[in-house]
C-alpha cells in the first residue's frame, strides 16, 4: 500500500506519541517529579515572560524565575495554612468530646448490630482511655514516633521527600531555560513539517490556556459554594474548610476527600451525628454532582472540546495507567491529544483513501 506524504507524517506522529506513552508508563514513578515540573513550567512561563517585559529588562531572568517560584510556594503554603485554624480548633474539642461520642456511638450501634444478628463486645472505658492517651501525647513523643515511622518506611519516606525537593529544582531550571528547551524541541522537527508543527502548537496553547482558565473558574466557584453551604448549616469552620475544599479540587478526588473528612470531623464535634451526616451528605453530595456534571464539563470540558463522558473517561484511564500523576495531567494531555486527533481526522478526510480514488 502506498502512503501519501501527509499519511506518512500522520503515521510518524502516531508512532512518536505511542512511544512517548509507553515510556511514560514504564518510567512513571521516576518521571513523576519531571512531569509535574514540566506542567508547572508550561503554566508559569507566560507569567515569567510578562514579568520580564514589565521590568523592562532591569531584572535578570534568574531573579524573575526565583520570584515566580517563591510566589508559587507561598500560594501552596497559604492553602496549607487553611488547615491551621481547623486543627487548632478541633483537636482540643476532639479530646473533650470524643469519649462522649464513643459512648453515644455504642448506645446507637449495639442495638442496631444486635438486630442484624451481630454480637459485638464494646469496652467503652478502654476506648475512652485510648483516645485520651492519643490526644495527651506530648510533642516529643509524637516526634519520636514520626522518626520511628520514617526508619520503618525509610524508602517510601525518602522517595516522597526526594520528590518534594526535586520538583522545585527541576521547575527552576525548566523556567530558566524554557526558551532553549522550546528551541531544542523545534530543532527536532523536519523543515517540511515546521509550518504544521507551528499551527499544532498554537492550537494546543489556546486549548491549554482555556483549560487553565476553566480550572481556575471551577476552583473559585466551588470554594464559594462549599463555604456558603457549610455556613448555611451553621458550621463554625465553614470558611476555612470550604475554601480549602474548593481550591484543593485541583487535585481530583484527593482534594474533595480531604475536605469531606475535615467537614465530617468538624460536624461530628459541633452537631449531633445525624445532623453532621445530613450536612456532609447534602453539601458534599450536591457539590460533587455540581462539579462532575456541571462545572468541570462546561467550564473545562467544553472549553477544550471534550465531551463530559470524555472527561470522566480521561480521569479514570490516566489514573489507572499513571496513578496520581495521571489524574493530574489527564485533562491537559487529553486536550493535546484531541488537537492531534482533529488534525489526523482532517487529513484522513482529505485523503484519497477516504474519498475512494
Amino acid at each position: 500500500m502506498q502512503f501519501t506524504p501527509a499519511q506518512r507524517h500522520a503515521l510518524a506522529w502516531t508512532g512518536l506519541i505511542a512511544v512517548v506513552v509507553l515510556i511514560l508508563w514504564l518510567l512513571g514513578p521516576v518521571l513523576m517529579p519531571f512531569v509535574v515540573a514540566a506542567v508547572l513550567a508550561y503554566a508559569l512561563s507566560p507569567l515569567v515572560r510578562g514579568l520580564e517585559r514589565l521590568s523592562g529588562g532591569r531584572l535578570p531572568r534568574m531573579a524573575v524565575v526565583v520570584l515566580v517560584e517563591c510566589a508559587l510556594v507561598l500560594l501552596l503554603l497559604a492553602l496549607m495554612t487553611l488547615l491551621v485554624p481547623i486543627l487548632a480548633s478541633e483537636l482540643p474539642r476532639m479530646r473533650e468530646q470524643l469519649p462522649a461520642l464513643l459512648v453515644r456511638g455504642q448506645a446507637v450501634l449495639t442495638p442496631w448490630l444486635q438486630s442484624m444478628g451481630i454480637s459485638v463486645a464494646w469496652d467503652a472505658e478502654s476506648l475512652k482511655s485510648w483516645v485520651l492517651q492519643i490526644f495527651s501525647t506530648s510533642l516529643d513523643e509524637v516526634f519520636k514516633q514520626a522518626l520511628t515511622s520514617l526508619r520503618i518506611g525509610g524508602s517510601v519516606a525518602l522517595a516522597v521527600v526526594g520528590n518534594l525537593v526535586l520538583v522545585p529544582v527541576v521547575l527552576f531550571y525548566l523556567l530558566l531555560d524554557w526558551r532553549r528547551v522550546v528551541r531544542h524541541v523545534e530543532a527536532l522537527v523536519p523543515l517540511p513539517m515546521r509550518s504544521a508543527y507551528d499551527r499544532f502548537i498554537d492550537e494546543c496553547d489556546q486549548v491549554l490556556g482555556q483549560y487553565l482558565r476553566g480550572q481556575l473558574s471551577v476552583m473559585a466557584l466551588l470554594a464559594i459554594y462549599y463555604s456558603l453551604a457549610l455556613w448555611a448549616f451553621g458550621l463554625e469552620l465553614a470558611f476555612p474548610i470550604g475554601v480549602f475544599t474548593g481550591l484543593a479540587v485541583f487535585v481530583p478526588y484527593l482534594g474533595f476527600g480531604v475536605g469531606l473528612v475535615l467537614a465530617a470531623l468538624a460536624g461530628f464535634l459541633q452537631f449531633s451525628p445525624s445532623e453532621a451526616l445530613l450536612m456532609v451528605g447534602v453539601v458534599y453530595g450536591l457539590g460533587q454532582v455540581i462539579e462532575s456534571f456541571v462545572l468541570t464539563p462546561r467550564l473545562v470540558g467544553e472549553r477544550i472540546g471534550l465531551h463530559p463522558l470524555h472527561v470522566i473517561f480521561a480521569l479514570m484511564a490516566f489514573g489507572e495507567l499513571f496513578g496520581f500523576v495521571g489524574v493530574l495531567v489527564a485533562l491537559p494531555v487529553s486536550a493535546v491529544l484531541l488537537v492531534a486527533i482533529r488534525r489526523l481526522r482532517a487529513q484522513y478526510h482529505a485523503s484519497r483513501l477516504y474519498r475512494g480514488h
